[in-house]
This record gives C-alpha cells, sequence and structure tokens, in this order.
C-alpha cells in the first residue's frame, strides 16, 4: 500500500516562504513522476508543478516555485517563495507510477498553504 504524506503547510504572510515536503512509503519502485497540486476554496485542483521526464511549472508560480526530488527517499519538496494570497490553498502532492502498460497514481491527504496580505 502506497501512501503520501505531506508536512510544511503554514499560515505565512505575504512575500513569506514555506518548504513543503511529500514523503511516500510503501513503494520500493521510484515514481516515474511526482508532482503538485492545489485547490483553493471553490476552485477546481489545479498543477502546480511536476518533475518526470521535465520539470514543469504552472504560470502562476513561475520564478517563485521550485520542485525537486530525492529519488533516494521517493520523496519531493516545493520551495514556494514570494508567496502570494492568490497561493493559500490546499496543496497535494502526486505520484505517478508506470509498469508495463499500467499506470498507478497516489495521492496524499493534502497540506494548508495560508497566505495572509
Amino acid at each position: 500500500q502506497v501512501q503520501l504524506v505531506e508536512s510544511g503547510g503554514g499560515l505565512v504572510q505575504a512575500g513569506g516562504s514555506l518548504r513543503l515536503s511529500c514523503a511516500a512509503s510503501g513503494s520500493i519502485l521510484r515514481f516515474n513522476a511526482m508532482a503538485w497540486y492545489r485547490q483553493a476554496p471553490g476552485k477546481q485542483r489545479e498543477l502546480v508543478a511536476t518533475s518526470g521526464d521535465s520539470t514543469n511549472y504552472a504560470d502562476a508560480v513561475k520564478g517563485r516555485f521550485t520542485i525537486s526530488r530525492d529519488n533516494a527517499k521517493n520523496a519531493v519538496y516545493l520551495q514556494m517563495n514570494s508567496l502570494k494570497p492568490e497561493d493559500t490553498a490546499v496543496y497535494y502532492c502526486n505520484a505517478e507510477l508506470r509498469i508495463v502498460s499500467k499506470k498507478y497514481e497516489y495521492w496524499g491527504q493534502g497540506t494548508q498553504v495560508t497566505v495572509s496580505s
């Protein structure tokens, strides 16, 4: 049973920084891709950043957020700088594992990030 556990969320003032962490357990295989999503109240979940064959960021976070991975630990991190109130959301860790022709996707439980103005 693969589990993803996020940590590092909290309350921060605009302009501040936070670092989110996501640790995986239960998988001895390296994930093909790991990503961060977020969901603000009343909005759909949106992709923030991915790390797989390539690294990609949502336009809204480019230049401010950095995704990184520790493959030995099957972990992914999100360094968030210059935070804005509109970054307030629940942030979710996502991991993708491809075995032959099957794709397995896993989600964490989410961690709240609140940016005050």
